[in-house]
Formats: C-alpha cells, structure tokens, sequence
C-alpha cells in the first residue's frame, strides 16, 4: 500500500469500474450513481433504453451491454469516471483493458446465493491484477436469499476477506433499510432519495455489535494496535475504524460489501460516500501499470463516431492538454469526455481522467505512453479464447474492399475479434469469443459500414491419405506441330505413419531423367497431392521416383511436371485412399457440479474423455479435457453455457488427425464433390 494515499484525501479524478456477471444491474447502477449525484435529472431505464449508457442500438436491443459504457460524474466535491464494464461472456474482453487502469472495481452481484458462482471469474481477475474491489449486491429489495449466506458462499473465491459494512433491516419478507456497522446508525430506504436516519432496531442491537466485533477482528489483522485495543476489551475510536476501513480498502487487504437496488437508488448514496474514502488516488493505478507516475494509458480505440478515430484513454499523471507529444511521433489532438455517446470538447484533463484522444493514430489499445520520448510498453491483456468462427463474404462484390477496411475497423476497437483470409480455404474468416459476440459484429458491420454479408460455417480442414503403395507409370505426350511436349516418369508410392507428412525421393539411374527435371516432376506430384481422390489434400506418403524416359528436343520442365502429376493421381486413385478429420485438445472450465454435464455434452459430439476432475487452479470448479472432432465444435460454446448459468468456458487446439469412416465420412465426400472447384 502506497504511502502517499494512506488514509490521505485524495485529488484528482478516480476511476472506478463496474464488474460482474450479465444482468446483475451495472448499467442501472451507472445510472443510479449519474442520478444520485445530479449529474441527470431523470432516471434512466435499460429495459426502455433510456439509459446513458448501452447507447447503442445493439445493446438496447439486446438490453445488455456490448461495450464499455464511461460516464463521468462529481459527488461532494469529488470527482469520479465510471466504467461500466460488459458481464455478458462473449463482450467481456471489451472492458479487461480498461479495468487494467481503474483504482477500485465494484463488483455488482445478485443477492441469491445460488448465483454466488457467476462472481468468481471476476473475483479472480481483480485479484491477479490486484486491482482493490468492493462488492455491491444490488436488487437487495428482492433478495429472497439471507446476505450471510451469499458472503459465505462468495469467500472461497475472494483473495482477501470480505467485510460487510451494512446488516439488511427486514419488515415481514422485505429488506427495508439497513444499519451501517462502522457508524453503527440504521437508516430506512426511501425510493430514489438519501435514506433516512432512524434508530437501530432493538432486534438488531446484538447481531450489530457482534457483527461489528467481526468486522474490527478483521482489520485487526493489518493493524497492531487496533489488535491490542480489542484484547484489551477496548472499544477503538471511530476515526480508528474509518481510518482502517479506507487504507485496508485502498490496499485490497479486505473487500468492503454494501448492498442496496440502482433501481430504486436504495444504497447507492452510501456506496458514493464510500467511494469518496476508499477509492485510492490514480498514482496506485499508475505503479501497478508499471508507469513512473505518469503518463497516458490507451485501453480502447473507438470507431465511426462523429468526431472520427478516438483512443480512450486514462490520464495517469500530472494531466494533459490538447496537443501534447505522447511520444516524439505521436502527438494527442483534440480531448473530449465521454458521458455515455455524448462527447464533449475538453481544453486539458486533470490528473486521473478518462479522455477520447483524437488524431492519435498510432495509439492502439493497451499502450502505455511514459513522461519520456519512448513509445511505452504495452500492458498485456489475457483475453477469453475465441471459440466461434464463421466464413463470410460481401453480398455486392463491390463491397470487397469496403468489407476489408471495416473490418479492420473493428477489430482495431475489439481486441477479442480475429480476421484472416484462409489461403487453404479462400475463405475470410472472422473469429470471436462466441455465437452473440460474432453476431452483434455482424450487425455493426452493416450499420456503421453499410456493408451486408452472407456468411456460412467454415469449411473444416478434412485430409487423405492411403492405405497400401503402388507403382505408377505416367507419360505425358503431345505433338501439335514444331517441338512437341514429352515426358515419362514410374514413381513409386506408399503409405507414411501418421503425421509423418511427405517425402519424395529419387532413385534414378542412367539418366533416365536428366537432373534438372527431377523437381518439376516432385512438383506435378505435389500438384496432385492438393486435391486427392475423395477432394481433399493428401497426406503421409512417400514417393520415389524410380524410371522414366526423356526426348532430346521435346522434352521440358512443364512436360515432366505433367507427366509426375499424372502418375500420382492414377496411383493414388489405386492406394485405397480414407479420409481423415482433425480433432482438438479441448479443455472445459465448468462451475462446481457440472463436470459431468461437460462430460455428456463431450460424448454426444463423438468426443473421447480423457480427464474428468477438479480444476488444478480454480477450487470447486470443475474441468473435463477431451479430443473432439473439430467438426463438432459447432455451436459447443452455446451448450455448455446453456447448462452452466453462461459460465463454462473451453480452449480447443488442433491435436492430431483422425480416420473417418462410414457414413460420416460418406456425407463428407459428397458435400466435396458438391461444392465449385
């Protein structure tokens, strides 16, 4: 913990991120915050899409966010930018730049216990990043649930003890308000104003004290003396207890939780107020982003707004103004705020801002620009695997090039989104995190870019190879008048181990085939190894070359080439070709119990179980390791989020390929022999 923001007041503009899973209410509580704080006047709603934030109409269709929502308010005198975070699985590496950058995350969460789980991946990352973290679990007004029980099933998967600061105040089934156990005053909610002070209630007094006992017993542990003033049966002073809350707060030694509903702003000023002593100053950012107290950290590039390229970025030193040499090369043009899809033009930001950068166009997401002339380094950002994939193409195909640049457009803003052109396949791939995230792309694609699509699976990667060895003679002989074309090869052909590849050789004697046609006959023989007697490329194969016969005048390096590719299609045609598929390493993380439904979802798509058991990192969590055909991972990613409140996830690498037979592998030959050349 920094020394210079220990228990210190803090200026500047602080960062804080919303994190947590898809429909636990960040958007609402940007909202919430915005309203409370007097930033808007009206209470915006994501279910009418009228919110600040998810702006876009791919969001508001979706109601959910797609993208990171920054909004920017003040509060007391303090300032503070908001980045609401995306929970949903395949939009979620949008926000994992920018959470790099934030000073405090808060972790919104449902308060039914049975949900606990959807936290923990979260949880995760803010602890291997070390970012500080409170958790507010919102929608209290309908918890059905008890909060001691969500905190017990949340703490396995915090790093660090989580402290309640409030005890809910039920009447009947409802939680109506709630006792802040550091001040110990009780309040009662009031829809969407501050709560009202009332007195504690009696049935609560001894829960009060000894959950507040358990509270200072925790802090105890990172402070000496307030450890000895309990054993000595003392009660520490109220400065003591706030002083510790905030620096162990500011130092991630303990996770604060609140609770509280953005719908109804219950809470939400006493989270504000929390933030406001807790939050610690953008220098912790600054180190832990490895900077030296300044400098300028890029965590997105924004596209097709009305002001052009932007690179969002947070202001991690003394401020910056318009104009400024990010680096020798690399000077920021106009700054603007961001407040939902609203900009607004900025002459200089402070210290510990969230600016739009225009005209840096060199600035990609995740670099960071130091105080000095060098480009900074780039701050690494462990992105979810891409597990979805689809082929497409323009619909007009004058739109070629215009598919190409938007494209890279927006693969420039989602780090998570992938484009290749497959030079097996001729196909332009477009890969991404899963099904959703890939289809909201789409959508962007055709309104930013006007650019419609038709899009199909990917072809898979099928080969051939063969069963026994041949030998073949293959002549090719033409005379149309002047020089003719000659050129005759026997190759001799047989089958390799798996993954052994190709191997041509020669064994010529006599001249038979003058040396310098030997690789164009190697060539025509590869020529025929692209597209083998089921349609697909050959491989495992050895051939030798072994006789043949040449002409003195008509004789050439394009006749011998024909000549060895002649030879390998008859012999292949004759080697008792199969087909082969490839098939992937896959390994599934899974909440705790569900690694059998993993397992069943695996055997269902012909997959073979190679490890079924705990997860070695992960406690609880469960994970199943199995080759499967690459064939069927389609749609895999939706089944088994289907099955796991939308928390499994998979990685799925090419491990080796496979031998196809029967109908399957009769399907895929005719499917070959249907599609154009």
């Amino acid at each position: 913990m920094a020394s210079t923001t220990k228990g210190a007041k803090v200026t500047g503009v602080r960062a804080v991120a919303l994190v947590g899973p898809a429909g636990a209410g960040k958007t609402s509580l940007a909202e919430a915050m915005l309203f409370a704080s007097g930033t808007i006047s009206r209470l915006g709603s994501v279910e009418a899409g009228t919110t600040v934030g998810d702006s876009s109409p791919e969001a508001r269709a979706r109601r959910g966010s797609t993208e990171i929502n920054l909004t920017r308010f003040e509060y007391l005198g303090d300032k503070f930018a908001i980045i609401d975070t995306p929970g949903a699985v395949g939009f979620a590496a949008d926000g994992y730049a920018a959470l790099g950058s934030a000073d405090m995350a808060i972790v919104v969460v449902d308060p039914e216990p049975e949900r606990a789980a959807l936290a923990e991946p979260i949880l995760r990352r803010l602890n291997a990043l070390g970012i500080p973290h409170a958790v507010f679990v919102n929608k209290i007004d309908a918890a059905r649930g008890r909060i001691h029980d969500l905190l017990e099933a949340m703490q396995p998967m915090s790093g660090a003890p989580l402290v309640a600061r409030q005890i809910p105040i039920r009447e009947g089934e409802k939680i109506t308000g709630f006792v802040d156990i550091a001040l110990e005053r009780a309040h009662r909610y009031v829809p969407g104003k501050e709560s009202e002070r009332i007195d504690i209630p009696a049935d609560l007094a001894e829960r009060e004290a000894s959950d507040r006992y358990h509270m200072l017993e925790t802090l105890a542990d990172h402070d000496d003396e307030l450890l000895e003033t309990l054993l000595m049966d003392e009660q520490p002073s109220l400065d003591r207890v706030l002083k510790d809350l905030t620096d162990e707060a500011r130092a991630g030694w303990v996770v604060p939780v609140m609770f509280g509903s953005a719908l109804n702003g219950f809470g939400v000023h006493r989270l504000l107020k929390m933030l406001r002593h807790e939050a610690p100053a953008v220098e912790l950012a600054a180190r832990r982003l490895g900077t030296n107290g300044k400098g300028v950290h890029v965590f997105k590039v924004a596209n097709g707004g009305a002001v052009g390229r932007l690179a969002l970025a947070r202001v991690l030193g003394n401020g910056l103004s318009e104009g400024a040499d990010l680096t020798e090369d690399i000077r920021a043009g106009a700054l603007f705020a961001l407040q939902g899809d609203k900009t607004n033009k900025l002459a200089a930001a402070d210290a510990g801002d969230i600016v739009a950068i225009a005209k840096a166009d060199a600035a990609k997401a995740g670099m960071i620009f130091g105080s000095s002339s060098d480009i900074g380094s780039e701050y690494l950002i462990d992105l979810p695997p891409r597990n979805a994939t689809i082929a497409l193409r323009a619909k007009n195909r004058q739109d070629d090039v215009k598919l190409s640049t938007a494209l890279h457009k927006l693969v420039e803003e989602d780090p998570a989104l992938e484009w290749t052109q497959d030079d097996s396949s001729h196909e332009t791939l477009l890969r991404g995190i899963n099904d959703e995230h890939l289809n909201v792309t789409l959508q962007r694609l055709k309104r930013r870019y006007g650019v419609d699509v038709e899009t199909h699976a990917p072809k898979i990667a099928y080969r051939e190879s063969i069963r026994k060895g041949v030998m073949q003679r293959g002549r090719h002989k033409k005379q149309s008048g002047g020089h003719g074309q000659y050129g005759d090869v026997v190759i001799e052909v047989r089958p390799l181990p798996r993954g052994s590849g190709f191997v041509f050789e020669e064994k010529i004697s006599g001249g038979v085939v003058p040396k310098q046609w030997i690789p164009a006959v190697e060539a025509g023989v590869r020529d025929a190894m692209e597209k083998g007697p089921l349609g697909f490329p050959v491989v495992d194969v050895a051939v030798t070359l072994v006789d043949g016969s040449y002409h003195t005048v008509d004789s050439s390096e394009l006749a011998f080439r024909l000549a060895g590719k002649l030879a390998m299609c008859e012999a292949l045609a004759q080697c008792q070709p199969y087909l082969l598929e490839p098939v992937v390493h896959v390994a599934i993380t899974s909440p705790p119990g569900t690694g059998s439904k993993m397992g069943s979802v695996v055997s269902s798509r012909r997959g073979q179980i190679l490890n079924l058991g705990a997860h070695p990192d992960w406690q609880h969590w469960d994970m199943v390791e199995a080759h499967l055909p690459m064939a069927s991972l389609n749609g895999l990613d939706a089944e088994l989020r289907s099955l796991s409140q939308g928390l499994a996830s998979f990685t799925a690498e090419f491990d080796h390929l496979s031998e196809l037979s029967g109908k399957l592998a009769d399907d895929v030959v005719k499917q070959a022999t249907l599609e154009p050349a």
